[in-house]
């Protein structure tokens, strides 16, 4: 780090952090290493998202790159693939072109393996390491600093990270690079076929008759019960659909999946149903709402609506 040996453990008074994408999850994850003290330069496309981290302490960088000259850790999680290839790789303004020797580039977007590998290439390259790190818990885990990180890269440079990894949630060492990507994907769509089941239970609770709250409340300690019910299902009556996940993201983040079946020779028809439900929504003009939305696809669907159902506990 800053006038530190490679092996000296990551801390407030010698490491500086740059973070790239201060959005629903990003804002969260800053302010936990601002509160632990560490000096933070952050940079977003939209000025107005940085702001409640300016107002915390966070430097402002004009670009990716100037961020990366003034940190020795840059983490970044944004949108799509092709935004992290702009912001860690374009050689001009990107942060890889900014970073110092033995700097450390964490990826924590949810994007393409190979992607990663081509990073962590680029990396190594100029004397820097990378690490793939994309993580799991929505807007609440990031808020309440236990997100699922599921990181891919060298062994002993995610040890080195683990001082801030802790700040955000729990670290889960998955293997070489791009496994951390591989595992979040696998994770998407556990979480896309969970949330598919949730949302066909409820319709049918709604369609014979039943307080579909009530109903929730009574699987949730059976073997139906799982994270996802307990996050979304009284939500989804109340219909919060608020952005703790883009739909936007979830289908690109299915797609992916998808292309990497592919590439595997792999079949999974669930994920591919999931995936073509959340379309929907995008074609409804609906990708900016949370993926609690899916509801919506299936009350379209079966000409049916939750909105009456009784809820009985929040």
């Amino acid at each position: 780090m800053a006038n530190a040996t490679e092996t000296e453990l990551i801390s407030p008074s010698n490491t500086r952090v740059g973070w790239i994408g201060t959005g629903v999850m990003g804002q969260s994850m800053c302010s936990h290493l601002i509160k632990a003290g560490y000096t933070l330069t952050v940079f977003n496309r939209t000025l107005s998202k940085a702001q409640p981290l300016l107002d915390m302490g966070a430097h402002l960088a004009q670009s990716p790159h100037h961020l990366a000259s003034q940190s020795d850790v840059v983490f970044s999680i944004v949108g799509y693939p092709s935004d992290v290839s702009s912001v860690l790789l374009d050689p001009a303004s990107g942060a890889l072109s900014g970073l110092r020797h033995g700097g450390i580039l964490v990826d924590m977007t949810t994007s393409e393996p190979s992607l990663a590998a081509e990073i962590s290439a680029a990396a190594s390259s100029k004397g820097c390491f990378s690490i793939d790190a994309p993580v799991s818990g929505g807007d609440i885990g990031a808020k309440n600093g236990r997100l699922a990180i599921f990181a891919g890269g060298d062994e002993s440079v995610v040890k080195r990270l683990s001082p801030l990894f802790a700040l955000l949630g729990k670290v889960n060492y998955m293997g070489a690079t791009g496994k951390g990507q591989f595992a979040k994907l696998a994770n998407q769509i556990t979480i896309a076929s969970t949330m598919v089941g949730l949302v066909e239970g409820m319709v049918y609770a709604h369609k014979a008759g039943l307080d579909v709250g009530l109903f929730l409340e009574a699987i949730s300690s059976g073997a139906a019960g799982s994270k996802s019910l307990d996050s979304h299902g009284i939500r989804i009556l109340k219909r919060d659909f608020e952005p703790g996940f883009y739909v936007n993201h979830f289908v690109k983040d299915l797609g992916i999946c998808l292309k990497e079946c592919q590439n595997m020779g792999l079949a999974l028809p669930g994920l591919a149903l999931a995936h073509q439900l959340y379309l929907s929504l995008k074609a409804h003009g609906e990708g900016n709402l949370g993926t609690r939305a899916l509801i919506l696809a299936l009350e379209r669907l079966n000409n049916v609506s939750l909105q009456s159902t009784t809820v009985t506990s929040s």
